[in-house]
């Protein structure tokens, strides 16, 4: 097997044997994948999808692109050390552990400046409450004001985009143009309303939360934290 095609298998082969967990069958922008987004790379995805190579555990939406994740299979292993080393498929897979284990333990240390962080940002915004409530009311829009526009948005987004949920910074700042101020607060509760109508779809964020671009605009909703909606029809 020392045509290009093959090579790319034999490389997707290894990247999937030391990801068990999955890896997105094609690399995009920070993403890498199995196979590198070109047409050779196309042909030689779907060749180990049909020789059973690969197996699709499961499709994540990202943003506005829906990603397969795959897993090698028994047959993709029994491959990759019938063409390679299998000493080197073993070192490599060694390595890769190595380096689970050195990501494991920067996320717990991560996990617990996260929690720190939340228990600042609780304190903060109980102060904040506090101050909100010993203050005079202002005037605020009423939370159905902005309803009707949001869901014509919504509306002429869908049809401009079909296969694509727009994202909540995008839906607040239409939100905002109703003339008036409009905390994050009140467009979050004005969402939870328009979920418990069944007028509107909340999707939720299945990245990295580090990726999330504006953080303070993500809903939580049960247990998933909400960045997209859609209307629905």
């Amino acid at each position: 097997m020392a045509d290009k095609p093959s090579q790319l298998i034999l490389d997707a082969l290894s990247r999937a044997a030391a990801e068990p967990a999955g890896v997105p069958l094609f690399g995009g922008k920070g993403a890498p994948g199995l196979f590198p987004a070109t047409a050779p790379s196309r042909l030689a995805a779907l060749h180990c999808k049909e020789e059973n190579y690969l197996r699709v555990l499961r499709t994540e939406q990202r943003g506005r692109t829906a990603v397969e994740l795959c897993a090698i299979t028994e047959r993709g292993m029994a491959l990759l050390l019938n063409q390679l080393n299998p000493k080197q498929v073993l070192e490599n897979l060694v390595r890769a552990l190595d380096e689970r284990q050195e990501q494991s333990a920067a996320l717990v240390t991560a996990a617990q400046q996260t929690q720190a962080s939340i228990e600042a940002m609780r304190a903060t915004v109980e102060k904040a409450l506090q101050a909100l409530a010993e203050s005079p009311p202002a005037h605020h829009l009423p939370p159905r004001a902005w309803h009707e526009g949001v869901l014509t948005f919504l509306h002429h987004w869908q049809t401009q985009h079909p296969m694509a949920d727009c994202a909540l910074p995008e839906v607040y700042e239409q939100a905002q143009r109703s003339g008036s101020y409009l905390s994050i607060g009140e467009f979050h509760d004005g969402l939870r309303q328009l979920h418990e109508r069944q007028l509107i779809y909340l999707h939720p964020w299945t990245g990295p939360l580090y990726d999330i671009p504006q953080p303070a605009l993500a809903l939580m909703v049960g247990h998933e934290l909400a960045y997209y909606v859609s209307v629905r029809k």
